[in-house]
């Protein structure tokens, strides 16, 4: 039977999304506080289209001078190679990306799309980007995908200092008898640092930053763990996940280097966030419908 969401006192929604963001399953969750999937999904949504929204009023106008871009694989539903066989397959089915752009000083994630992996999304996501940073001018590297050449150069015309980490693989590090090849990554052979546009200082040309936020994402979210069950049955809460998942890790979590938050450490905030204020700013968007998340659909 579901429990009404009036029937959770704000300690009780705290507690939950705390073990969501920590990496637990929503099944996992109902075991552990004795609350229904239904109880536990609607609050997952409630706080992610609430926390979605605060976070795009509230990362803009940001000083930023080196930024890293990226692009996660997962897939809502079923693969995409399955989504033909699948019975009454849900919009948004098949493989999903997630592009997040950080700032490689401050650690904030300020930039979230969910897509696909083609071009236009990677404009989007791009504009999107440019349109949150203050700075007059800022160095941009990001892996060798073909798309974000054109996507930075539309968003940010001249002026940035543009590079790209191109890494060159080879065959698989595990032979085919040992069985485990299938899962195996292939051997990096080498890295490449490319100047793309402007004059990017090559030191600083990486995405060791946001392909360690990738693995974050993977530690933190159940639905991305790789080999699991527990991947997204609908767009809606794959897009909800990610914008708890970021305000958990923009304000409440201390990030080990910094050792305070990267909203503290970026000026966005003064102080270390708790659950309860993530609940506060979630129960202030009752009264209002709040937007959908950063999804953008494929066309």
């Amino acid at each position: 039977m579901m429990i009404p969401m009036n029937k959770l006192s704000s300690e009780e929604r705290a507690k939950i999304l705390h073990l969501l963001c920590e990496g637990m399953s929503i099944r996992a969750v109902e075991r552990l506080t004795g609350k229904s999937k239904n109880t536990i999904t609607k609050l997952l949504n409630d706080a992610g289209a609430a926390l979605g929204a605060y976070q795009d009023r509230v990362l803009r106008n940001l000083n930023c001078e080196r930024v890293q871009v990226d692009e996660i694989w997962s897939f809502c539903y079923a693969k995409q190679k399955n989504v033909p066989n699948a019975k009454a397959a849900p919009e948004g089915a098949g493989d999903v990306w997630t592009w997040t752009a950080i700032d490689a000083d401050t650690k904030l994630v300020f930039g979230v799309m969910v897509g696909g992996r083609d071009e236009e999304i990677a404009e989007d996501f791009l504009q999107d980007v440019h349109d949150r940073i203050a700075s007059d001018r800022v160095q941009i590297s990001s892996d060798g995908h073909t798309v974000y050449k054109r996507a930075v150069k539309r968003a940010f015309g001249e002026c940035v200092d543009y590079g790209q980490v191109v890494k060159v693989y080879g065959a698989s590090t595990l032979g085919s008898s040992s069985g485990g090849a299938r899962y195996s990554p292939a051997g990096l052979t080498r890295v490449e640092y490319k100047k793309v546009t402007g004059n990017p200082d090559m030191a600083h040309i990486s995405t060791s930053y946001v392909e360690r936020q990738n693995l974050t994402m993977r530690m933190h979210m159940r639905r991305f763990t790789r080999l699991t069950n527990a991947f997204s049955k609908k767009i809606e809460n794959h897009v909800n996940a990610i914008s708890l998942h970021f305000a958990y890790y923009n304000f409440v979590r201390v990030h080990k280097t910094l050792r305070m938050s990267p909203a503290m450490a970026a000026g966005v905030e003064t102080r270390l966030w708790e659950m309860a204020d993530l609940v506060a700013i979630i129960e202030a968007a009752e009264v209002k419908p709040a937007k959908r998340g950063p999804y953008k659909k494929r066309a």
